[in-house]
């Protein structure tokens, strides 16, 4: 009896089929499997599968090779290959959705083009570049004042890819452009308790990864409770830093957390320290012209104690006017007044700061310390249709993340009202129990008081 031989099946150039789209998607990729690739796309790239094999597989069911069917052997093979990641008791990732759309190149040099994607060393830290936790952000503040547009294909002039692991190899300084399935060798896992300014929170997706993998540079928490924080990152249309639920829109449970090997002022794991409090320097550090660490440091605390909402892109070390607004809103959390809660730190600010003394800042909308709402009049059902553009649109999407309604933001809310803002709405009025048009996702008198009660 001759067994068949699998032929080295090539999905044709212009067949509309599922299968062959497939692969020639997953040939395109080109990714290897060290690199983190799906086993499919090199499947696909076999010559021959062993004939005996083949053979004994026929055999075991009874039937001959003169009986096997020529389309259906081309068509098992076919099924193998797409099915492969399955086998030997493999869990894929979960495939999630792009969020955002992030397409990347593989591991390749400064300036590109990169290479075809073969295994790579293993990484040593005495080769890795020492750095502060502090130049980790300001390398990442860079982009996000230059507005570098998003591209997989395209290099800045400092030689790093415009995709989010790109970004995050230029934060990291890197020698070359990594991605999100081999950052994380350039670095330590740790608990998401243990995060600390410039580390990372990696979500790869083996399975597929241009489906949902993404890296983002952790800038520091935005809240008391942890749930968010302010994420330095590559997303389309450019870089942005902006307050994220921990750890991301979508796929939160996936994100890891990622300690570089090669920072310097703090260790890895769980056994990260709290820089130790430090005196008063003095009313000379702060107010309009100071340029200084304690500056930075003022903000990553009022940060921490819920003023994140005040920075567009982070705490600097050159004050300005949002460092004078989050000082404010921390001093009249304590209930002071007047002079005493002029923007400006003094002593007692500084101390409450350092020891975490006192209240925190109340999220945007609450109730202050006099017992009045901030909560903003209902701006019209008008104001809320397709097409509709305003900052209203904004606040009520920021009230919803806020209330745990935000599940359809992609990217956050923004000032277009859209889909996900009447899905989230919708979400929000089935919760009290509305049903119908009472629920249609679109907020009228009661919704608006309720959401912001």
């Amino acid at each position: 009896m001759t067994a068949p031989v699998f032929e080295e099946y090539e999905p044709a150039c212009d067949c509309p089929c599922g299968g062959c789209a497939e692969q020639r998607r997953r040939l395109a990729q080109g990714l290897s499997l060290r690199a983190g690739g799906h086993p499919a796309a090199h499947g696909a790239r076999r010559a021959l599968v062993l004939a005996t094999a083949a053979g004994v597989a026929l055999g075991a069911t009874g039937v001959g090779a003169g009986e096997a069917d020529a389309d259906a052997v081309v068509g098992t093979a076919r099924a193998d290959e797409v099915a492969a990641p399955a086998a030997a008791g493999s869990v894929a990732a979960p495939v999630a959705e792009p969020d955002p759309a992030t397409p990347q190149g593989a591991s390749g040099p400064l300036y590109g083009p990169p290479p075809s994607a073969g295994p790579s060393p293993d990484v040593s830290v005495d080769t890795l570049h020492k750095t502060s936790r502090a130049d980790i952000i300001n390398r990442a503040k860079l982009w996000v004042n230059a507005k570098v547009p998003y591209s997989m294909t395209k290099y800045w002039s400092d030689g790093y890819r415009q995709d989010c692991s790109g970004y995050v190899s230029m934060a990291w300084n890197l020698d070359g452009n990594e991605w999100t399935g081999s950052l994380s060798r350039f670095g330590t896992r740790i608990a998401r308790d243990d995060l600390q300014p410039g580390d990372m929170l990696l979500f790869h997706n083996p399975s597929d990864p241009t489906k949902g993998s993404h890296v983002t540079i952790f800038g520091g928490w935005t809240d008391y409770t942890h749930t968010y924080y302010l994420a330095y990152e590559q997303a389309k249309p450019s870089t942005r830093a902006q307050s994220t639920p921990m750890a991301y829109w979508n796929n939160s449970a996936n994100y890891v957390a990622y300690r570089y090997k090669g920072v310097t002022g703090g260790t890895g794991g769980s056994t990260a320290q709290t820089p130790k409090p430090v005196a008063f320097p003095g009313a000379k550090s702060f107010g309009p012209g100071a340029d200084n660490a304690h500056v930075t440091r003022l903000g990553e605390m009022l940060t921490g104690r819920g003023g994140g909402r005040f920075y567009g892109v982070g705490p600097g070390p050159r004050w300005g006017e949002a460092d004078r607004r989050a000082t404010e809103a921390f001093q009249r959390a304590q209930g002071w007044r007047g002079a005493e809660a002029d923007g400006l730190p003094g002593p007692d600010t500084w101390r409450h700061l350092v020891n975490g003394l006192g209240k925190d800042i109340p999220a945007a909308g609450a109730a202050g310390p006099g017992g009045t709402s901030a909560r903003p009049v209902f701006p019209g059902a008008d104001r809320f249709r397709p097409g509709r553009t305003g900052t209203h649109v904004t606040r009520l999407g920021h009230r919803l993340v806020e209330r745990g309604y935000g599940r359809h933001y992609a990217s956050g809310p923004g000032p277009r009202w859209g889909e996900a803002d009447r899905r989230n709405v919708e979400d929000f009025q089935r919760a009290q129990g509305w049903r119908g048009s009472a629920a249609d996702g679109y907020p009228g008198p009661e919704t608006w008081r309720r959401l912001f009660a």
